[in-house]
């Protein structure tokens, strides 16, 4: 199954891709949505974020390279190779759908780059799972792209700007199941370049050992997204003008255009 969340005529609705049409439904998949018999052509909704979250949850610094290459490139001399999974939290706020503008900030001072990733989206509530039991409560997987200004991520204490900074957390564009999360190949492009391609399969912790960790301690509950990390190197960073691409296979193509933020 393919679906997504989409605005069409002033409203937002979910969606099932079915034959190149979506196919419209009266709530979310994961909630038991139904179609209303309704179709729409691709070519006719602006893309939104496939969920709004009540919790948006970060796996960071879950791939050896390129917690390796952030220390030496950026000197964050801080950042170590994590002993366990060590969750983060993101805004909602921050969240855009594809094909929506990336908007850097007029008073922002370092590189605003890129970080691919495979997102995990919660479809029911869970608590205490197993890692065997893990992936029983998730939807399905999309796409994010979690851009972070890297003067203001050695600044900022919290993280609160450089990484969740309005328009900075492009989702979607697709939801998809029956994917193997640990087995997916994700790549980014800046105006048609391919500048970073890895796959899953060397995270550091797995899918289903960061959701059980974290059920041990936060219910999850349906809607609730997990970012899961990205590898490799960032570079290079992005400027007005780019469009940042990332893309998988089953998922399909996040895309957003960079613009400058007003002074």
């Amino acid at each position: 199954m393919k679906w997504c969340r989409v605005e069409v005529g002033g409203r937002a609705i979910y969606a099932l891709l079915e034959d190149s049409r979506l196919l419209e439904l009266d709530g979310p998949p994961f909630a038991g949505g139904r179609s209303t018999g309704q179709r729409h052509r691709v070519e006719d909704v602006r893309f939104l974020p496939p969920v709004v979250p009540a919790n948006f949850y970060a796996a960071g610094a879950n791939y050896r390279f390129h917690v390796e290459w952030a220390k030496e490139y950026h000197r964050m001399s801080a950042l170590k190779i994590p002993e366990q999974a060590d969750v983060g939290y993101r805004s909602p706020s921050a969240l855009i759908g594809s094909g929506a503008d990336i908007v850097i900030p007029a008073d922002s001072t370092g590189p605003v780059e890129y970080e691919g990733e495979l997102v995990a989206v919660i479809g029911k509530t869970a608590k205490r799972l197993s890692e065997r039991e893990a992936l029983s409560c998730v939807a399905g997987y999309t796409l994010g792209n979690d851009l972070s200004e890297r003067a203001w991520q050695i600044s900022d204490r919290t993280l609160w700007r450089c990484k969740n900074a309005d328009t900075f957390k492009p989702m979607g564009p697709f939801v998809v199941d029956g994917i193997d999360p640990m087995a997916q190949s994700i790549g980014v492009r800046i105006s048609g370049r391919t500048v970073s391609e890895y796959g899953t399969s060397a995270m550091l912790f797995s899918v289903t050992h960061w959701i059980s960790r974290m059920s041990q301690y936060v219910t999850l509950h349906p809607g609730d997204v997990l970012w899961l990390g990205c590898d490799g190197a960032t570079i290079p960073a992005l400027k007005p003008g780019d469009v940042v691409e990332v893309f998988n296979q089953a998922i399909g193509v996040l895309a957003n255009r960079v613009v400058p933020g007003e002074s």
